[in-house]
């Protein structure tokens, strides 16, 4: 009997920690959803590929990816596709709230997805690669068919149809431009291939898809439904899983009762980080401050401080600039840039290294990012305000130097020519006389007596030259 409350202690215990460990596991199950509004690159892509891994972990019945994007980076968009090709758990793209966009990157990773989904107020496509996109916009090709059956491009008739044919029903316009390079041909090319290759996977329309790359064609919300590019439009997520109840995906039906647990996962700290230094201005940033903050650590070996957050600025500059589209001819006429500015404080050229030290730095800085896709450049506000503010430090720097070559000396023994002096002694040649409360030995063109005011004209080595006072 005595052992019973030992027992039932111990019993408590285990109880208590099966409940902690059962509560200490992830959410099983549900709707898994992710959420991004910005540019797609590499915090995006390392956001949407963890929270894939953690919904499969958790053995989700759906992810719900919501975007709001204006494109991105191939590579992280790619990153982003495979994920989902390799995901077991079916992903809804969603484009979502009202007002937003699946631009460029954005409907490849709608076409990519077990289901495509908008809201109303929302568009797709201008899928064409930024680099090769830049130019006037084509004109647009004239449809025979449409000329013969309605007259000429002229006809009245035509004015008044709300659409043409191609942007009511999402079919492909009849020719585009042919690329000028073979850079150009190269990239087209390949977008339009795999942009394709997704359509057939997931049973949407191919055509629309390749006249997204090929002529930036664009498609609202409900034009997309009739054109077979998305499976759904819902209002609102609630709206979305109650339509995606039952639907069979690869096979099988999504169970989406109403009480379904939803998980919406953040991006964790890796993530956010990610996000930071990403940012190209921040990089360029960082760059700059590590490189200053060495320099000095330089200049004051010991402070520590400059030292250590150059160190790490340097290095987070260089890992952001690792995966994201650096130029490296641009780097290197940023930091000859920086090196010719510096070498104007210490080697006055009168502007020469430091103007030339300036355009290279706001060149290279202009070309630092291989790259034209929306909110993957460097903000030009940064590079002016950089290069204004080393131009004022340079300008400076000619200032007080030039100064400097016509101020008076007054230290060490050149700063001894022109003072007043006092002969020690009569001496016809050399002699001593008092300066400065010291006593000199001095030369004279003419006889000094003693006692008699004379005037410091220069030095050689441990002899003044002296003359007497008042003399021009």
């Amino acid at each position: 009997m005595k052992r019973k409350p030992y027992r039932l202690a111990a019993l408590v215990l285990l109880a208590a920690g099966a409940g902690l460990t059962v509560s200490a596991q992830a959410p099983s199950g549900g709707v898994y959803v992710l959420a991004f509004q910005d540019a797609i690159g590499p915090a995006t892509s390392d956001y949407i590929v963890k929270g894939l891994d953690e919904a499969i972990a958790a053995d989700a019945e759906l992810v719900v990816i919501e975007m709001n994007t204006p494109g991105g980076l191939d590579t992280s968009m790619r990153d982003i596709i495979q994920a989902i090709l390799d995901s077991p758990v079916p992903v809804a793209s969603y484009v979502a709230p009202g007002g937003s966009r699946a631009a460029s990157a954005g409907t490849f990773i709608l076409y990519a997805s077990h289901i495509a989904a908008m809201t109303p107020a929302t568009n797709l496509g201008a899928a064409t690669p930024v680099e090769i996109g830049g130019g006037p916009p084509p004109a647009s090709p004239v449809d025979e068919d449409l000329l013969d059956d309605n007259g000429s491009e002229d006809d009245p008739a035509r004015e008044n149809e709300a659409d043409t044919p191609r942007e009511r029903d999402g079919s492909p316009s009849p020719a585009y431009p042919e690329p000028t390079t073979a850079s150009e041909r190269k990239a087209i090319n390949d977008a339009v291939a795999y942009i394709r290759s997704l359509a057939e996977l997931r049973g949407r329309n191919a055509d629309w898809a390749e006249a997204a790359v090929r002529g930036a064609e664009s498609l609202s919300a409900r034009a997309a439904l009739e054109a077979g590019v998305i499976d759904i439009i819902a209002t609102d997520r609630n709206d979305l899983l109650r339509q995606l109840d039952g639907r069979v995906v690869d096979g099988d039906a999504l169970s989406l009762p109403p009480s379904i647990l939803i998980t919406v996962i953040e991006p964790d700290w890796r993530s956010r980080l990610l996000s930071v230094i990403t940012n190209p201005t921040i990089a360029y940033m960082l760059m700059l401050l590590g490189a200053y903050g060495l320099l000095f650590e330089g200049y004051n070996p010991g402070a520590i401080v400059p030292g250590v957050v150059g160190a790490i600025s340097i290095l987070l500059a260089l890992f952001a600039f690792q995966i994201l589209p650096v130029n490296y001819a641009g780097l290197a006429l940023m930091l000859l840039g920086l090196i010719l500015m510096v070498a104007e404080f210490f080697v006055p050229s009168f502007g020469a290294l430091g103007i030339g030290g300036i355009a290279a730095f706001v060149f290279g800085s202009l070309i630092l990012i291989d790259t034209d896709v929306p909110g993957f450049e460097v903000a030009t506000s940064a590079i002016a305000g950089i290069a204004f503010a080393g131009s004022l430090a340079m300008m400076a720097t000619i200032w007080v130097a030039m100064r400097a070559r016509e101020r008076r000396i007054v230290s060490g023994i050149e700063e001894m020519a022109g003072l007043p002096a006092e002969a020690l002694e009569d001496f016809d040649g050399e002699g001593h006389v008092w300066v400065h409360g010291e006593r000199w030995r001095a030369r004279a063109a003419t006889p000094v007596s003693k006692g008699q005011a004379l005037t410091v004209t220069g030095v050689e080595g441990l002899m003044l030259r002296v003359e007497p006072a008042g003399r021009q």
